[in-house]
């Protein structure tokens, strides 16, 4: 293994690991904060929402200067400096507005990242998908020990340091990235959003209806990924088991992945979508009526045959509606829909419901949501199919 893919590996290994930090306890930290579920809704979800318009500035300033490695080691510097407002904020005003400047910084390095993991495999026998997997896997061994770690320097109260004490892995095998002498022009190009392509695809009204359809599927899945920790908290569930439900699913996702890649093309795309929103329903039917946390956590493996086969069904058949030069903006537009659009209604929305009625009412609505989706998505597979289209 070369020094400079070993180095790609160890980046993407420890910067996913930073995720395993954030995604199973900052809902539980806003909460000790004392915010409302309303609240901590806006304040988990404002930042991936904001992210989604950031990233074609962040690509276009990388093809601008031609250095990835720069931008990325920029945006991680500003990502930690908004988090030292965001953890030392003492008010949801505050906290807002750093939180939003932490994901503004934070989500851009991903497919920058992605950019530089493509080029370092070229001339070797690696594939993509083997060199993100470090990735999955530094998210699912951090989840797992984090917590143990916050309860060693003092609890989840704490957690701005564990992340910050993270941020040095990373950081020390940027430096030894190497960018190639005249690297491509444009080589994030293809990832970025331009305004004339986001008005071409929308007037494919097949196109359009399709994100309505996957809005309406993703809208509870972005729920849970709000949620889950404090409704596993609200049961009784320790601190130290918030990382390993993300673990579970985590390590689920990635052996999906790996099965799917090689089956999923025998099927097609919308009746997959259709029998994974039964499978959602299903699954978050479960989630309203179990409240024993073990159970739950367990259940976090149900993650491999409903958000696996939910994404890589989306983005083969999104790629299938739009013009073929398009693909990749088809594709960044159904993931602004997925993290961004559905993360805040998820959030928002979820945390109404919880509020309002407790954390049973919010999967129950997840449940109802993800039946309707099914129904439109076979009912528009069979009128397709009558008429003999794709």
């Amino acid at each position: 293994m070369t020094r400079q893919l070993f180095a790609v590996k160890g980046v993407l290994f420890s910067f996913y690991a930073l995720q395993a930090v954030l995604l199973p306890y900052l809902p539980v930290y806003f909460g000790m904060k004392g915010y409302t579920p309303v609240q901590i809704g806006w304040l988990m979800n404002i930042g991936p929402f904001v992210a989604m318009f950031a990233q074609p500035v962040w690509g276009y300033l990388s093809d601008k200067y031609n250095t990835i490695k720069r931008i990325i080691g920029l945006l991680w510097l500003f990502t930690i400096l908004a988090s030292v407002g965001l953890f030392l904020s003492g008010t949801f005003g505050l906290a807002f507005w750093f939180v939003m400047l932490l994901y503004f910084f934070m989500y851009p390095s991903i497919p920058l990242l992605d950019s530089l993991a493509m080029k370092s495999i070229r001339g070797t026998k690696q594939s993509y998908g083997a060199v993100r997997s470090w990735g999955s896997a530094g998210f699912s061994i951090v989840a797992i020990l984090s917590g143990y770690m916050l309860a060693w320097i003092g609890g989840i109260e704490k957690i701005g340091y564990l992340f910050w004490a993270l941020w040095l892995v990373p950081f020390a095998l940027l430096m030894f990235l190497k960018e190639r002498a005249g690297q491509e022009q444009g080589a994030n190009a293809d990832t970025r959003i331009r305004i004339q392509d986001i008005g071409v695809l929308l007037r494919n009204r097949m196109f359009l209806w399709f994100l309505i359809m996957i809005l309406i599927v993703s809208i509870p899945h972005r729920l849970n990924d709000v949620w889950f920790t404090l409704y596993l908290a609200e049961l009784g569930a320790p601190d130290t088991w918030f990382g390993l439900a993300w673990a579970v699913a985590s390590i689920s996702e990635t052996l999906a992945f790996a099965w799917l890649g090689r089956h999923l093309h025998k099927y097609h795309e919308l009746a997959v979508l259709g029998l994974t929103s039964i499978l959602y329903a299903a699954r978050w039917a479960a989630y309203a009526w179990i409240d024993d946390p073990s159970v739950l956590i367990a259940l976090q493996a149900s993650h491999s045959f409903t958000f696996a086969l939910f994404w890589m069904a989306t983005i083969q058949y999104a790629v299938r509606l739009v013009p073929s030069e398009m693909g990749s903006t088809g594709q960044a537009i159904v993931s602004a829909v997925f993290l961004g659009l559905a993360g805040l209604l998820g959030g928002v929305i979820g945390g109404w419901f919880k509020q309002e009625w407790g954390g049973g009412s919010m999967y129950m609505f997840g449940a109802v949501l993800s039946a309707i989706a099914a129904m439109l998505l076979y009912a528009t597979h069979q009128y397709r199919r009558s008429r003999g289209w794709s």
